[in-house]
């Protein structure tokens, strides 16, 4: 995890190093206070992933860069607030074990699964609204 914390400025990684950088592309948030408690909220949750998941990742990736593993990428670049249910995720996993499965027992070469599932909540925005459907 060290290594990955570090990007190479020598600078170290810290849990509120975010807060030094310039903001390029941030939303506007109409309500201080109910932003004030989503972050309270989120602050308080568990990590989505351990240490020891990313260490696992980054030797995987390692071996994926020598030719001894094959990556699979998959999931959506945009869904929908509704599809943010277990369901349509556990189907969209299910996807990426049974592909994976085919590559590794084909190919004879362990796989490396790797989901973007939500990517867009985290992204940058360039506009604050955006149009759909003329609307």
């Amino acid at each position: 995890v060290e290594a990955a914390c570090n990007n190479g400025s020598g600078a170290e990684w810290e849990l509120s190093s975010w807060k030094s950088k310039d903001i390029k592309q941030q939303p506007e948030y109409k309500d201080p206070a109910a932003l004030a408690e989503a972050l309270e909220k989120v602050s308080s949750l568990p990590p989505l992933v351990t240490a020891n998941e990313i260490d696992s990742v980054l030797a995987q990736l390692e071996e994926v860069s020598e030719g001894k593993r094959f990556l699979l990428q998959g999931g959506d670049c945009a869904e929908r607030f509704l599809d943010c249910r277990a369901e349509p995720i556990e189907n969209k996993l299910k996807i990426l074990l049974q592909m994976s499965l085919v590559l590794t027992w084909g190919a004879r070469t362990p796989t490396l699964r790797i989901a973007r599932i939500a990517g867009q909540f985290a992204k940058p925005r360039s506009s604050n609204t955006e149009v759909v459907n003329g609307e």
